[in-house]
């Protein structure tokens, strides 16, 4: 029996490398007919540098700019989905990210897409790698590396050609 793939959730940090993994999400997403979810993960502040920063700016102030950010990762979130699919309207029938859903979640990045992965039954999951370090050729990057080996669904990790 063949699986059926349905939901993916694309995983992005809005990088060069994330950008090109899109490509792969929505290749398969337009050959499955499948949809799209984009998660984006806000690192968490530390416990420290989140009780110096409300003591700084007030818990008024804090939470007006925590909204402002989200706000502002959403808007880029959707114009960066704009820009390619702009790019690629001559490679597929039907720019599928149009009506993709986009989730932004805050705290460590692997953990929170596990819990989406959980919480929205996805069939797949694509995701960019950076894989720094000397030897960035053989080892993914810490976040996808934890996603990979602890996600309920397939993950497809693309890495950033040469």
């Amino acid at each position: 029996m063949l699986p059926r793939i349905q939901k993916i959730l694309y995983a992005t940090d809005l990088s060069e490398n994330a950008r090109y993994a899109f490509g792969y999400a929505a290749a398969l997403a337009n050959g499955l007919n499948a949809d799209i979810t984009v998660i984006y993960v806000i690192d968490e502040l530390s416990g420290t540098g989140k009780s110096l920063l409300l003591d700084y700016l007030g818990e008024d102030k804090w939470k007006e700019l925590h909204e402002h950010k989200r706000s502002e990762y959403q808007k880029t979130i959707q114009q960066r989905l704009r820009e390619f699919c702009e790019e690629v309207q001559g490679g597929l029938d039907d720019c599928r990210v149009a009506f993709s859903r986009s989730v932004i979640r805050e705290g460590n990045p692997a953990e929170e897409i596990l819990q989406e992965i959980a919480d929205g039954e996805y069939d797949m999951v694509v995701m960019g790698t950076h894989g720094r370090g000397m030897v960035s050729n053989a080892f993914m990057g810490n976040t996808a590396r934890r996603v990979v080996r602890r996600s309920t669904a397939p993950v497809t990790v693309v890495r950033l050609p040469e």
